[in-house]
């Protein structure tokens, strides 16, 4: 396993992956992201699976800039990554968690939330 700073910038580098319009509207990138029982509780409210599928067009494009990130071992395996968003086009800040899993000798994001904050409190 990796030592937890490197751990910390590699679940950065994942994290802001997912923010990029190329990966995004890659349904061959975010197989490789997202593992197989990947779910969210989005901000908008809606709960997503990629059981589901993931449509041709990806997830969607956004503007976000991510900041305050943060990782806290669960266990040998998972770890919860913690930061915050701010989408420059709807100017909303957001919290968000996220658990990745080790598996297939790989991160995969397995649990995603939103939630929508008034501002840039800090943690």
């Amino acid at each position: 396993m990796e030592s937890q700073l490197s751990l910390k910038k590699h679940l950065l580098h994942l994290e802001q992956k997912l923010l990029k319009p190329e990966i995004r509207t890659s349904r061959q990138e975010l197989t490789k992201l997202l593992a197989d029982e990947f779910f969210e509780f989005g901000s908008s409210g809606h709960i997503w699976y990629r059981k589901d599928g993931i449509s041709e067009e990806g997830i969607g494009v956004v503007k976000m800039t991510l900041y305050d990130f943060d990782i806290h071992q669960l266990s040998s395996d998972s770890v919860l990554a913690t930061y915050r968003t701010f989408n420059e086009e709807t100017m909303q800040h957001t919290l968000r968690s996220s658990i990745w899993k080790f598996k297939d000798e790989r991160w995969q994001m397995f649990f995603h939330q939103g939630t929508k904050t008034k501002d840039r409190q800090r943690f």
